[in-house]
């Protein structure tokens, strides 16, 4: 897009004018025949991309409607806390959009003839938003998000269980609020200022808050929304909870502590001058050696591994990391190179995949110690064992058959009795696992996992089926 915008910025005004109509044309063109799984979200992709290359013409915006072409110059076009605003006093415009029918597309260029492009816009965006946040947030249908702050927010889960280990009754600094999921979880504790340097989102983060205050906070504790700089906070003396922005700037989440926003930098001279807190990061983020006397907590949810919180200070365990299973609360946290799991020269009655959040904390020898199972390869972290061990941190999978990395020798495993479905796990070991899959037999038998391992320094396939509740 940025070459689209630099050869209008460098033409005449009516060639601007000639070029933005046939992109516009195209564009909407291409809005209608979308095919994804999520068109309405597509449609409205389209369309914003089409509304910010215009954003850079030299006068301001146009829209195309019936062959008119509507001039609205730069400073037409509010802020977003604006648009909000307006639109939490014009509920009438979201529920006209959700009891329309037929094409999105002559929807907004109706609601276009009496409401600003830009608030219709934002109300697409917003009922997108709460559509995905019925399914993962309490009063999803009623809350002021978007889909990329939903995917950026602290699932409910994790954030109830986070607030667990604050303190009560004293004011928590929340550090870039977002949409206020972790804030809601630390009312429940105490009064809580809420920090972002977006007025729009300080905005969601307040009023989501009274949306859910009945249910969070019952005892009516301050909830205080600031819009400002995290740099410019004084955070001596104060317990906090910080979630720095990964997405400022790009499209994709970084790994790189070093480009969040708040950056490393400020991290660290948060840890020496707060009396002590947490800081969410991404589970994959570069965090190993960063935090020095602080714990690092991995959090799992249904297994996927949700994110890495860093404890400091007085919130701070003994050791350097510990990982936990939700819902189920299962936790462990050893001293590093304490723990030990011996290699087993055999694949055994079960075999184990362990949750990443046990991998990715350096739990999978303590893990493995504590329930007596061992190690198929030092390289490789899937366990075994003759009996099957109650705990959460691993996926239990009942072993049938150990082949050789062979695809022909699978298949004619297989076909003895093929099933209806497979599964395919790999780790470590380089499989394509839509092509495997695809040449597999099909048939009525039950479904199986195919377990790509490695075992004692050889490849091996494990046909295994899943152990259901254990």
């Amino acid at each position: 897009m940025s070459d689209v915008v630099a050869f209008l910025s460098g033409s005449s005004n009516g060639l601007r004018l000639s070029l933005v109509r046939v992109l516009l044309k195209m564009m909407f063109a291409r809005c209608a025949h979308v095919g994804c799984s999520d068109n309405g979200a597509a449609r409205r992709f389209e369309r914003s991309t089409c509304f910010c290359v215009l954003r850079h013409w030299v006068k301001g915006e146009a829209l195309v409607r019936n062959r008119n072409v509507t001039i609205y110059q730069e400073t037409d076009f509010p802020e977003e806390a604006d648009l909000l605003t307006q639109l939490k006093a014009l509920p009438e415009l979201l529920e006209e959009i959700l009891s329309a029918t037929g094409k999105e597309l002559g929807l907004q260029e109706r609601l276009r003839e009496r409401h600003h492009p830009a608030l219709v816009r934002a109300a697409f965006i917003l009922l997108d938003g709460r559509e995905k946040a019925k399914s993962q947030l309490l009063h999803g249908e009623q809350l002021w998000v978007t889909p990329v702050a939903l995917q950026q927010s602290t699932s409910w889960a994790v954030a109830q269980y986070k607030a667990k280990r604050f303190p009560g009754g004293i004011n928590i600094l929340d550090i870039c609020s977002g949409i206020g999921v972790d804030a809601a979880a630390l009312l429940a504790r105490g009064p809580v200022t809420s920090v972002d340097i977006d007025p729009a989102m300080s905005l969601r983060c307040l009023w989501n808050n009274q949306i859910w205050s009945s249910e969070t906070n019952p005892s009516g504790f301050q909830h205080e929304v600031q819009t400002t700089d995290a740099a410019q906070i004084d955070v001596s003396g104060r317990i906090i909870h910080a979630d720095p922005d990964r997405r400022v700037g790009r499209d994709r989440p970084t790994t790189r502590l070093e480009q969040y926003c708040p950056n490393l930098d400020w991290m660290h001279k948060a840890i020496r001058s707060a009396a002590g807190g947490a800081i969410k990061l991404g589970p994959a983020s570069n965090f190993m050696q960063k935090f020095p006397g602080c714990e690092i907590e991995l959090i799992s949810l249904n297994g996927e591994c949700r994110e890495a919180t860093v404890w400091f200070g007085e919130l701070a365990g003994e050791n350097d990391f510990r990982a936990t299973l939700l819902p189920s609360g299962e936790t462990i946290s050893v001293p590093s190179l304490s723990a030990y799991c011996p290699l087993s020269e055999e694949v055994q009655q079960y075999i184990f995949d362990p949750d990443p959040a046990i991998v990715r904390s350096g739990m999978l020898e303590a893990v493995g110690e504590m329930h007596n199972l061992q190690r198929l390869d030092k390289a490789d972290e899937y366990l075994t064992a003759g009996s099957i061990p109650e705990t959460s941190f691993v996926t239990a999978f009942q072993v049938d058959a150990v082949l050789g990395n062979n695809p022909r020798e699978l298949n004619r495993y297989l076909r003895t009795e093929p099933s209806r479905d497979y599964e395919i796990k790999c780790r470590h070991l380089s499989v394509d696992a839509a092509a495997v899959h695809k040449k597999l037999p099909r048939g009525d038998g039950p479904p199986r996992v195919l377990l790509f391992i490695r075992l004692n320094g050889k490849a091996k396939i494990v046909v295994a089926r899943r152990i259901q509740n254990a």
